[in-house]
């Protein structure tokens, strides 16, 4: 089974959901706005993806930290900061067989799925 994970109501979540749906793909939708998300995961995550594609620095929740929050940013801080907010997270994140990907492109998900 597939999991898309992010929050319900942003555009890009909507573009991916409309995308599978469209293709009657199958997946476990998990909004870690509201269910949260795992520190395990998280971190499992940065470790296969890295830092920098799952940190979501263009998105008003990160963009309104205070600057000393963002200065000499460490994973480790950075997994705090999503842990707290889950918007900052880059969205959505596709799950599936120990495989993640981040964001959401087209011809990425038809690469992930194998179509």
């Amino acid at each position: 089974m597939m999991t898309l994970y992010g929050i319900k109501n942003c555009d890009t979540m909507k573009k991916a959901r409309a995308w599978l749906d469209g293709r009657g793909i199958a997946y476990t939708f998990h909004d870690y706005k509201t269910a949260g998300i795992e520190k395990s995961r998280l971190e499992a995550w940065v470790a296969q993806l890295g830092l920098e594609a799952l940190l979501n620095r263009a998105g008003t929740t990160f963009r309104k930290l205070p600057d000393a929050e963002k200065a000499g940013l460490t994973e480790r801080k950075a997994i705090a900061l999503m842990l707290a907010q889950p918007s900052m997270i880059k969205r959505p994140v596709l799950e599936k067989a120990g495989k993640i990907t981040a964001g959401f492109r087209p011809e990425l998900y038809e690469k992930v799925l194998g179509r």
